[in-house]
């Protein structure tokens, strides 16, 4: 046996996983985003309230495994982004299930229309790029300009997400008489979250 070349194969052989760790160790330690289920919007593994630390493996873990109309968030607002937009969703609980935020259309329920397929109604997962989970942390000044808005607007029509779950149905002689009794009847009985419980903009940011 040349010992010689087996020991020069073996010193290579460290060297070469030695270079490997370097390079490998960097696009590790960059991994932003976290696809989930069932449409494949980004989660995000950047924040700690959204996805602390596993105690065992010290990784960041979504505190959601899935982003269906069902799932309850256990903070809001969450986050989530489909690449191809320039800004995320701000994500909230309703009385009828998920909802989400976006400047343009406000507060509607969860998923956005062009994530199911009009016709048979499942999940149309989005394609996602090579390298996504590179992708940088949302901006911080889109969510120091959007967060508390869409806290706003959520609370505002939060009883309307109510009303349709649970209908009050009131004699017309008082509808005609007290118009928003029945909003003003559902705030009493299924009232929106209190401003202070949604996490801020400086929560939400890297």
């Amino acid at each position: 046996m040349n010992w010689k070349k087996t020991w020069k194969n073996i010193l290579f052989i460290i060297l070469f996983l030695g270079v490997l760790s370097i390079l490998v160790s960097p696009i590790a330690e960059a991994q932003f985003w976290q696809a989930l289920p069932p449409y494949n919007t980004l989660w995000p593994l950047w924040n700690p309230i959204l996805s602390p630390a596993d105690p065992v493996t010290g990784f960041p873990t979504p505190i959601v495994n899935n982003l269906r109309p069902t799932t309850i968030l256990p903070v809001q607002p969450c986050l989530t982004w489909d690449p191809s937009w320039a800004y995320p969703f701000l994500l909230y609980n309703t009385p009828l299930g998920m909802a989400y935020y976006e400047p343009a259309q406000g507060v509607n329920l969860w998923p956005p229309k062009y994530l199911v397929d009009s016709v048979t109604g499942l999940p149309l997962p989005i394609p996602l790029p090579t390298f996504y989970v590179n992708y940088t942390p949302s901006a911080a000044d889109w969510l120091l300009n959007n967060v508390q808005t869409a806290n706003l607007s959520y609370i505002a029509n939060y009883p309307s997400f109510a009303l349709t779950a649970n209908p009050i149905v009131l004699p017309p002689v008082l509808t005609s008489a007290l118009p928003g009794l029945d909003i003003a009847l559902i705030n009493l009985v299924q009232p929106p979250p209190s401003i202070t419980s949604l996490l801020n903009a400086g929560q939400l940011i890297y």
